[in-house]
């Protein structure tokens, strides 16, 4: 996948785009660091995990170890509510570069599925 959609270019457009909602988003903002030096860490943060996870570079790993997305997300209140704002800006991040179908529908399924996998509040 890293390679078909373009290597680190298009997780850099990509995870700008999603941070971009983000940075305005009521429910999701206040989860992020105030200090935009640190939400601009958080976004690089996520550019590098799915860089790794769809087989490119492992700077990820290199820099934070293993992913452990569950227990390093444990900290932050994850409702419904959340996950449906991460998800609604993470697909329009995904729609908007115009992928081929399977690639968008792959993408989008993994991020449904780890987005439920993250609610750990009623």
């Amino acid at each position: 996948m890293y390679e078909r959609v373009g290597g680190d270019e298009f997780f850099e457009t990509l995870t700008r785009r999603f941070y971009d909602a983000v940075a305005s988003d009521a429910v999701l903002r206040p989860l992020y660091p105030a200090d935009p030096r640190a939400f601009e860490g958080s976004r690089r943060r996520l550019r590098d995990f799915l860089i790794q996870y769809w087989g490119g570079p492992d700077r990820y790993r290199r820099s934070r170890g293993d992913a452990r997305l569950r227990e390093r997300h444990l900290r932050f209140p994850v409702d419904a509510a959340a996950r449906d704002a991460w998800l609604s800006h993470m697909g329009d991040a995904v729609r908007a570069a115009g992928l081929r179908p399977l690639d968008e529908t792959q993408m989008l399924s993994h991020f449904r599925a780890t987005a439920d996998h993250l609610v750990n509040t009623p």
